[in-house]
């Protein structure tokens, strides 16, 4: 069996405490609020250690968890990808990415998105993903589109953000959907 963790391009793992940075930097540099969950004041260096460290000490799975994207070129801290909101009895679960500036427009976003989604569906037998992406985050509607996910609603000035209200598009992908245009994981 290969590694379903391992793409082309990138590789997911568990949290680090030394990926202190990555995700200092990943904040530090996200100065464009389209790929802003919240806008929040600066965090010190020593909260990102111990917020890194303390993920780092959780055991890996879970009903939410947060993995980091590294670029296989060179082993660097290219973003994360994070599942939450699983409902098991459902069959759902929600994702989202976040890609350091200098990793963009690589195609890390896709594969480290098709890696989780292919572990959702084929190992913890999920029937549904779905993601919530601000209207205005064209970069992030392109690639859930380019993914096969599908728009299910708009929530309407659902979201402040940046001294205002913003629409928040809802998508969704299901196990059938996915595999028609991938292929499942072999067990040879």
């Amino acid at each position: 069996m290969s590694d379903m963790w391992i793409g082309e391009k990138v590789r997911l793992r568990g949290v680090e405490p030394e990926d202190w940075e990555g995700f200092h930097d990943l904040a530090r540099r996200t100065v464009d609020v389209r790929n802003a969950d919240l806008v929040e004041p600066p965090r010190s260096e020593e909260s990102f250690r111990a917020w890194t460290a303390e993920r780092a000490g959780r055991p890996p799975g879970g009903e939410a968890f947060r993995l980091v994207v590294e670029a296989l070129a060179d082993r660097s801290f290219a973003g994360s990808v994070t599942v939450g909101e699983s409902d098991s009895r459902a069959g759902r679960f929600k994702t989202g990415i976040e890609i350091t500036p200098d990793h963009r427009r690589k195609g890390y976003a896709v594969e480290a998105t098709e890696l989780i989604l292919t572990y959702m569906f084929a190992e913890q037998r999920c029937n549904k993903c779905e993601v919530e992406v601000y209207a205005f985050n064209d970069a992030s509607l392109a690639l859930y589109r380019k993914l096969g996910f599908v728009e299910e609603g708009r929530l309407r000035q659902h979201e402040f953000l940046a001294d205002g209200y913003h629409d928040v598009v809802l998508l969704g992908i299901t196990a059938a959907e996915y595999w028609a245009a991938h292929q499942p994981p072999s067990v040879r």
